[in-house]
């Protein structure tokens, strides 16, 4: 039998991960207070019951089945910040932990001098991704919910990513500008027809885009991507979880694709609702910051039972 509680106890404890209001904060204000204000989202939550698990448990006499209920939730893994001066990363806690180095020491716009033209849409930007601060919460809410919330194999504030010591993958493209997603016209897109907003491969800091927002997103795109996969040219720590009896986690993340991701906006002007990339129709510069600096939520989706037996029946893993 369903306990009818337990959407309720969830909307209390992630309220006990808050801080402060939840009201926007001006585009600079990004903190670790107002990040977890953030990850109070029902939105972003999108907390459904899915199915029944089945588990059975066999003893020298007897075999029995005993059930559970399946749920199905998003959960903010990562904070990806994508900015414009090295060494400035816009939530200030974390900002220490990538400095400039011999290998990275600047960012920003680029414009090129060629053959009498300039290349103004080619930009480059700084990323970083740490665990969401809330995951701690979120995993201890799991240890104490009777199989109604999932856990995470998300750390807070582990840096998983920091361009900065990654640089011969994020500033050279090496290897991944030759790779078959980056020569192929059209492959691993971002965007629809009519508002394409640019390409995952290769997953480095350079794009051509001549709006700045639209390029922040693609970068934190290619980070995503990397990041939640093992094996990946890059310098990161990545953020995987085996499935087992009763817990499945989400696929890699893939542009577009809501099964495996949203995004939440937390700067410039903060939302409470996720979504996937494009986020926002052709005419998204409108209110774009000043300093070229943003911070997104990365939510994914896993979903999970409680274990009731010895061997998960239904459904499969």
């Amino acid at each position: 039998m369903i306990d009818r509680r337990a959407p309720i106890a969830l909307a209390a404890a992630c309220a006990l991960l808050v801080s402060g209001g939840l009201a926007p904060r001006p585009a600079r204000a990004v903190n670790t207070a107002s990040i977890l204000a953030s990850a109070a989202s029902w939105n972003c939550l999108d907390y459904r019951i899915v199915n029944v698990c089945v588990w059975l448990t066999c003893n020298l006499f007897v075999c029995y089945t005993r059930t559970s209920v399946k749920v199905r939730h998003y959960m903010p893994d990562l904070v990806v910040s994508v900015y414009q001066r090295t060494g400035e990363n816009p939530w200030p806690i974390v900002s220490p932990l990538a400095p400039p180095n011999f290998t990275a020491r600047t960012g920003g716009v680029r414009t090129e001098g060629l053959a009498g033209r300039d290349h103004r849409n080619l930009r480059f930007k700084q990323a970083d991704a740490f665990g969401h601060p809330a995951a701690a919460g979120f995993a201890q809410l799991a240890s104490v919910s009777a199989g109604y919330t999932c856990d995470t194999p998300a750390k807070a504030m582990r840096p998983y990513y920091l361009s900065v010591f990654d640089s011969l993958a994020w500033r050279a493209g090496v290897p991944e500008s030759v790779y078959p997603e980056a020569l192929i016209p059209g492959a691993r897109t971002i965007g629809r027809i009519g508002n394409v907003w640019g390409h995952v491969y290769p997953r480095s800091g350079f794009i051509a885009q001549a709006n700045d927002y639209k390029a922040a997103a693609v970068v934190a795109q290619r980070v995503a991507d990397f990041v939640t996969r093992p094996g990946q040219p890059h310098v990161y720590w990545p953020l995987v979880a085996p499935p087992r009896p009763g817990y499945w986690p989400p696929a890699p993340v893939k542009e577009g694709d809501a099964s495996t991701h949203k995004w939440q906006r937390l700067q410039p002007n903060m939302t409470l609702s996720c979504k996937v990339f494009p986020d926002r129709g052709p005419l998204a510069g409108f209110r774009v910051p000043d300093d070229g600096d943003y911070v997104w939520a990365l939510w994914r989706p896993y979903a999970c039972c409680k274990r009731r037996g010895q061997t998960l029946i239904f459904p499969p893993n």
